[in-house]
């Protein structure tokens, strides 16, 4: 498929959790055309994706669900949230894609809940940095809670946690590279991924887990194209995160596997494959009629 250059467009959607404005920079070459765009992240609906997760937790490995939702929302730059009547934001308002990423499995008797949610510009050049990030944990010990906004060349972070070391906490990280805002990247242009020696700021899962400090580390990102998939990867000092999605346009994600050395230096490996997928309006489908759909995505 030929490269495009695209025209700054303004494209509007029409959904209750989607309507939005997209444009996309005039001097972005990526792989796709304008209608595969607007056809695709611009009709009212999401998309959902089911993945069989195996999550390494306490040195062993469990059983659990993940789930990738992308959908485009109209975003607040000052105030980073999702706009309410974006047509009267003026310049404040900048389309976003979203991802939620939510998490669930069990460590023997108690189960873990985890989400992440990540807002990046669909105008990469105008908005070249994800504007905000957040990460929520529940499980059976407590609930910690974290946040990441822009704010110029850093990001203002706090965490709230259980956990002393880690509660009610304010710091500043440089606006380096997010891990956590690849997946919207990919879904955008993964061509524009970066690679070679890099500095990525590690995803707020991982580091909540681990309780690592939240800062940029010094990376070997790599991406290979074999026929029609692709495989970014991440070489961390003490980790390998690895996503494989389709080349071909919307990059739907395949599956990622991440390795690293855990309790006692046993090399642990946590892997998501990819289950089902609906492209779909869920936030209208709030009815018990509507729980059919679980099964389409093999939810319980």
């Amino acid at each position: 498929m030929p490269y495009l250059i695209l025209s700054l467009l303004t494209i509007a959607s029409l959904s209750h959790c989607q309507k939005s404005t997209g444009s996309i920079s005039d001097t972005v070459a990526v792989p796709y055309t304008q209608d595969q765009f607007h056809d695709y992240w611009y009709t009212g609906k999401a998309e959902v994706a089911t993945y069989n997760l195996k999550q390494s937790r306490y040195g062993e490995i469990h059983d659990g669900k993940a789930v990738l939702i992308f959908v485009t929302e109209p975003f607040s730059r000052s105030k980073q949230v999702k706009l309410d009547q974006p047509e009267q934001a003026g310049v404040d308002h900048v389309t976003v894609m979203k991802l939620n990423y939510t998490k669930k499995f069990t460590t023997g008797i108690y189960p873990y809940s985890m989400m992440l949610s990540s807002f990046t510009p669909i105008d990469s050049y105008h908005h070249p940095k994800t504007l905000k990030l957040t990460m929520s944990s529940q499980e059976w010990c407590g609930h910690v809670f974290s946040q990441m906004n822009l704010d110029g060349k850093h990001y203002n972070t706090r965490s709230y946690s259980y956990f002393e070391q880690e509660g009610d906490l304010e710091t500043k990280v440089d606006a380096a590279l997010l891990e956590d805002e690849l997946w919207n990247r990919i879904r955008l242009n993964y061509k524009s991924l970066p690679t070679g020696n890099i500095q990525v700021v590690p995803g707020l899962f991982f580091t909540r887990m681990a309780h690592d400090n939240l800062k940029p580390l010094d990376t070997t990102a790599e991406l290979i194209q074999e026929s029609d998939t692709a495989t970014y990867t991440l070489t961390f000092p003490n980790r390998k995160l690895s996503i494989s999605f389709s080349a071909a346009f919307p990059y739907h994600i395949l599956s990622w596997k991440e390795s690293y050395n855990g309790l006692g230096g046993k090399l642990l490996t946590t892997e998501a494959v990819f289950d089902k997928k609906l492209h779909i309006d869920y936030w209208s489908r709030n009815k018990t009629t509507d729980s059919y759909l679980r099964d389409s995505l093999n939810l319980e």
